[in-house]
């Protein structure tokens, strides 16, 4: 526990690689389409819950993980945005189901830690382009689920996307108060 809260803030913080490709603007709402880097990734998978419990028990273990649960038991220092795959239900609402995707370290993508953890698996992910939408504050599903329209009405006519999933992202130690960083991707297809 003590290595997941020294890596969450003494930790080095790298920024999961991607290039942005084009940026827009339409009703007031600013977006950009970008390239994400593929790589190994953390993951943790929760169903049955919804998406804000979900989180409660996912986050946790990834912390762990990357705090020094590990079979070399070694903190690795924190990439941001983690990020979670949500499954919208025709509706709009979300199903529940949760993936969450922490991007290995550069340092550690040949050869990362295994997780003591076993809910916890090291999956490889092709790099993803995506629509990506930014917006502030301690964001909870309804924040993401309204987001994420907003930014489909901003697409509308103009982009393809995936309509089965999209990923939420936080770039934010839950200790900081102000000048939060959220988004939420639509995958472009």
């Amino acid at each position: 526990m003590f290595g997941m809260i020294k890596n969450s803030l003494f930790g080095s913080v790298e920024t999961w690689p991607w290039q942005v490709l084009s940026k827009g603007d339409k009703e007031e709402v600013s977006y950009e389409e970008r390239t994400c880097e593929g790589g190994k990734f953390a993951t943790v998978e929760v169903t049955d819950k919804p998406v804000d419990e979900a989180l409660r028990e996912a986050m946790p273990k990834v912390m762990k993980y990357v705090g020094g649960t590990n079979d070399k038991g070694i903190g690795m220092g924190m990439t941001v945005p983690i990020s979670f795959a949500v499954f919208p239900s025709d509706d709009g609402s979300l199903q529940k189901k949760i993936k969450v995707w922490f991007r290995i370290p550069n340092q550690f993508q040949s050869n990362p830690p295994v997780p003591s953890d076993n809910s916890i698996k090291i999956e490889e992910r092709e790099s993803i382009t995506v629509y990506s939408m930014q917006f502030g504050g301690y964001a909870k599903e309804a924040d993401y689920v309204a987001q994420a329209a907003q930014l489909r009405t901003a697409l509308e006519g103009t982009a393809t996307y995936r309509s089965d999933i999209y990923f939420c992202t936080g770039y934010d130690p839950p200790m900081k108060p102000y000048g939060r960083r959220n988004e939420v991707w639509l995958v472009k297809t």
